[in-house]
């Protein structure tokens, strides 16, 4: 089977769900307001693409390939990052709704996350080192032996974890967030003193 190489393309309103993209490398393409629920992209490769309001919740993502693509105000529930090719994979994520996505053992080092919602994401044994989480929701979103050295979370909230099982050499936490580090001690913090 033939593999598309398409360079510079405009997709917008469509829906692949009905009508699917050709399997191949997409460079330079942007995607904006396109339907990708359900569809599956294994073995896809995007290359400095940019998608735009678009719904790529529960794609399959087998062995495929983001390398500088940029997500923006896109509808991502339960995507598994761990099932892409992890070569060169590098995203930034703003306005974003990832809920239920996994990003387990995955190397996403310097990664932008700004004004998106995590909830119930799992970071299980991932770098996220040097990343960058702006304004995010990880309302029970998972860390476990998650590397989050240099990480900044000041403006983030709603996070859980502990200290005992992640690396946290200089990240950054906003003092009033301070309490995620600490829920699983059970004590209770007096926010007013």
């Amino acid at each position: 089977m033939n593999e598309a190489y398409v360079l510079d393309q405009n997709y917008t309103q469509l829906n692949f769900a009905e009508s699917p993209l050709q399997i191949g490398e997409y460079e330079n393409c942007t995607f904006q307001n396109c339907n990708f629920e359900y569809v599956d992209l294994s073995q896809f490769k995007f290359t400095n693409c940019e998608f735009t309001d678009c719904n790529l919740s529960m794609t399959k993502l087998s062995g495929a390939a983001f390398r500088d693509v940029f997500f923006k105000d896109c509808k991502m529930f339960g995507m598994h990052f761990d099932d892409c090719n992890e070569f060169g994979m590098s995203f930034k994520f703003e306005g974003c709704a990832l809920n239920n996505s996994v990003f387990y053992k995955t190397s996403i080092k310097r990664t932008l996350f700004k004004n998106c919602k995590l909830i119930e994401v799992d970071f299980a044994e991932a770098d996220l080192s040097n990343s960058v989480f702006s304004n995010c929701d990880f309302n029970g979103a998972t860390f476990e032996r998650t590397n989050l050295e240099k990480t900044d979370f000041r403006t983030s909230f709603n996070y859980t974890i502990n200290p005992d099982s992640n690396k946290l050499k200089k990240t950054k936490f906003s003092l009033s967030e301070i309490h995620g580090l600490l829920r699983q001690l059970d004590i209770e913090i007096d926010k007013n003193n």
